[in-house]
């Protein structure tokens, strides 16, 4: 009787190349940062500089007159101060139109002390301190004209120098913003990219298990049971 073998074991040849290895899943946000960085740095290089001047003006009470007053004098001055001095010589003194001074000048008042600081805003460093002196100059000959109306006077606290370096961001400023848009750019693209499920890899130890373990032969059938003899019948 010939013996039955079983399968041979199977045998599990080298693995064939190695795949090329893909950019990791983080990779959008280095990028990100990177070309936000450049396009800040672009941007602060190429933008043309601001320069800003400002200029004070304080109201005083005059003789006889409540103090207090002069603090709600300031701040309806603060308020009106572009449009009075539109009105009287502020854009000939500066060498500006009216809608330059209305866009580039800026008031601000104190709630504590009747005090009126005026900003201008230019990209000449001279035009910026004109145009602050030229619109407090102004308030104050309006404020010199209606002392008798209102008791106080409006007299200029200090005058706005030449600005010597730009008040707009630097470019390494610009850039640093930029790579920080970028970065958290970057990241909400990487929240919001779908998971890849991982490629489900047989592990080389182990052999595939169909039906028997490898190495082991299959069970040899017996050989066949007697015949059972026919009883008479009789």
């Amino acid at each position: 009787m010939s013996q039955v073998s079983g399968p041979r074991p199977q045998r599990h040849g080298v693995r064939g190349p190695l795949r090329a290895r893909s950019l990791p899943r983080w990779w959008p946000l280095p990028v990100c940062a990177l070309l936000g960085a450049a396009a800040g740095g672009v941007y602060g290089a190429v933008k043309t500089p601001e320069y800003s001047a400002t200029s004070y003006v304080v109201v005083t009470p005059a003789e006889k007159a409540d103090p207090s007053v002069a603090l709600g004098f300031a701040q309806a001055y603060g308020r009106v101060a572009t449009e009075v001095a539109v009105i009287g010589d502020a854009q000939v003194w500066a060498g500006v139109s009216a809608a330059t001074l209305r866009s580039s000048v800026q008031t601000a008042t104190s709630p504590d002390a009747p005090m009126i600081a005026i900003t201008a805003g230019s990209s000449r460093a001279a035009d910026a301190a004109g145009m602050a002196n030229a619109v407090a100059r102004a308030l104050t000959v309006n404020g010199e004209h209606n002392q008798k109306d209102t008791g106080v006077r409006v007299v200029q606290f200090s005058r706005a120098a030449k600005p010597l370096a730009p008040s707009s961001p630097s470019a390494s400023l610009t850039a640093l913003v930029g790579g920080c848009a970028g970065g958290l750019l970057g990241g909400l693209a990487l929240l919001a990219r779908p998971r890849r499920r991982p490629d489900a890899e047989p592990d080389a130890g182990q052999g595939s298990r169909s039906g028997s373990e490898p190495g082991f032969a299959a069970a040899v059938p017996g050989p066949a049971g007697a015949a059972s003899v026919p009883q008479e019948v009789g």
